[in-house]
Formats: C-alpha cells, structure tokens, sequence
C-alpha cells in the first residue's frame, strides 16, 4: 500500500506496470521519463539482462501535487514478462496501489497475453492483494504496426469485468500519459481513502495533486 513518510511530509503511491515480454512497459515509462519536467521527475532506473529488458525492474518517482499536507509521489515500476522471472514478478508486485496492464497488440502474441494476465491475478492472490479493488487500467499497445488484434477482441480476451482501456503506441507516445493519467485517476481517490479515511470529498489542498478535470499533475 502507499507509503507516508511524516518526516518529510510525503505520500508514495505505487504503480506497476505489467505485461508479456517485449510488450513495451520500458518503453511506456522511458517515454514518460523523457518527456516530464525534470523537476518533476525522478532517475530512471533500468536492469537489463541480455534475455530480458527488465528482469527485476523499472523505478521512476514522479512528483504529483499535494493530498493534505502531504507532497504525492508516484514511484512507477515494471514487472519482469519472461515466466522465468515468477518470484520476481511477485516482489515487484509487493504492496502496489494500480496496475497499468500492457498487452501487445499484434496477433500472434494474444495466447502470451492471456498467460501473462493470468499470472498477475495468480500473484496477486499469493500476495493476498484483493484483485476486485485493486485499480487496474490495460494498455492497448503497439498500435502504430500491422497485424493488429481488434480491440473488441482484446477486451473479449483480457478484460470481461469492463475496466478502462486505452490504445497506445509507446513508442510514437500515443496514449503514454493517457494511460497514467487513467490509472492516478482511479488510484489516488482509494489511497486517500484508505489512509485518510477521506469520503465525504478531498481534504484542503488536494487540488494541488488533481486538476480541475481530476488528472493528476504530471506534466
């Protein structure tokens, strides 16, 4: 769950993004590195091996505005694809508050899909992390290329329980902060409540973490 450090008056929420291998969840949190305000931002960490882009994973604090008196930070994380990095997956996945899921949309890779969404909900289970109140926003990538999976297809296979779903292309940037965007939406309303006991409306302040059409202020 989120972290609060009283001594620096800071809230930590985490993000994981998780996905297939090569589905492009370096490529979604490099975008965003690359593209914030520096001051907003923080270093961009990536673990490679020479079979897997991100074997243990992606850490990029973003600082979002203010819940309170408490300066928000979003601390961005990607999940391991390959199968063999399992108890990796499950560390990542350790106390996160949303989960940005990224599928590949090209055809041949919607079985990987599928097997990679069934791991997420089976490690969530062995974390003891309720997968019905767990935000989860899934990201439609690789849309810029050919032999695409339709969308409806993609929501019949990965997504019966109707949760948002955008199309991106992580790498023309297409749907990148969308996505984010989407996901801080569902989350921060939770995390307020569930440490803050918050439910009659945000606390004096909270606007500086939402803006007037409730996005987070990320950029």
């Amino acid at each position: 769950m989120a972290f609060i450090n009283y001594t620096s008056n800071s809230l930590t929420i985490k993000i994981v993004y998780y996905g297939p291998g090569r589905c492009g969840k370096t490529e979604n949190l490099r975008y965003i590195h690359e593209n914030l305000d520096p001051a907003a931002r923080g270093q961009f960490i990536c673990l490679e091996t020479e079979s897997e882009r991100t074997c243990f994973f992606d850490l990029l604090p973003i600082k979002a505005g203010y819940i309170g008196c408490f300066r928000v930070h979003f601390q961005l994380m990607s999940a391991p694809g390959q199968e063999f990095y399992e108890a990796s997956r499950r560390n990542v996945l350790a106390g996160t508050d949303g989960l940005v899921f990224v599928a590949d949309s090209q055809v041949p890779l919607l079985e990987a899909n599928v097997k990679s969404l069934e791991s997420l909900r089976r490690n969530l289970l062995e974390l003891r992390i309720d997968t019905v109140k767990v935000p989860i926003v899934l990201q439609y990538n690789k849309r810029d290329l050919d032999n695409l999976t339709p969308v409806e297809t993609l929501n019949a296979a990965l997504n019966p329980g109707g949760a948002p779903f955008l199309e991106a292309s992580a790498a023309t940037g297409q749907g990148v902060f969308e996505t984010l965007k989407e996901i801080a939406r569902a989350t921060i309303p939770r995390v307020r409540d569930k440490i803050f006991g918050l439910r009659d409306g945000p606390p004096p302040g909270v606007a500086g973490a939402l803006s007037d059409k409730d996005e987070p202020d990320l950029i």
